[in-house]
């Protein structure tokens, strides 16, 4: 035990973790980096377009965006405004809610995500799908969905910030 109480992770554990980090964070970069060198566009780039081009009319209100993401308002805020300046992305003011914006996918937008995607999924079959049997790919789908089941009963102390666009009160459906 630790002095304050907390379990500390057996060997077994700390092993198992570590492993699962490092093949995280190798995983992602390689990733971002095949993307990049394929496409231009990068892992967050890539990440705006999906969620945008699988949206209703290609286009979220920002908070919705922000959630599906995980990103703070600022990391978003900045990112999108890069998109935009390239004219993958453009700021569309919300009629029901002067507060509000949505972020719509453009043309140029949606022909970077349809010319990414396979080239992604390719790397994405090759590094993790393929590795593994269908049986165990099927597993690490149901310890994804078992962790994250339990971020639910966790609060996030960070998530403090007081957005009226990130309020989902705020109606638009314009």
């Amino acid at each position: 035990m630790a002095a304050n109480g907390e379990r500390w992770l057996s060997e077994r554990e700390q092993r198992a973790w570590r492993s699962f980090i490092t093949m995280q964070m190798e995983l992602q970069s390689k990733l971002n980096r095949q993307l990049l060198a394929d496409t231009g566009l990068s892992e967050s780039d890539y990440a705006v377009l999906v969620h945008l081009s699988e949206a209703p009319g290609g286009r979220l209100r920002i908070f919705q965006l922000r959630a599906h993401l995980q990103w703070e308002k600022t990391r978003l805020t900045h990112h999108l405004g890069r998109m935009a300046r390239r004219g993958l992305v453009e700021r569309e003011p919300c009629v029901t809610d002067p507060r509000g914006a949505f972020i719509q996918i453009t043309e140029s937008g949606l022909e970077e995500i349809t010319r990414a995607a396979p080239k992604h999924v390719s790397h994405v079959r090759r590094l993790v799908v393929d590795v593994l049997t269908p049986e165990q790919f099927d597993t690490l789908g149901q310890l994804s969905d078992l962790i994250r089941a339990a971020f639910d009963q966790e609060t996030d102390p960070c998530d403090t910030e007081a957005d009226p666009d990130d309020a989902e009160r705020l109606p638009c459906d314009g």
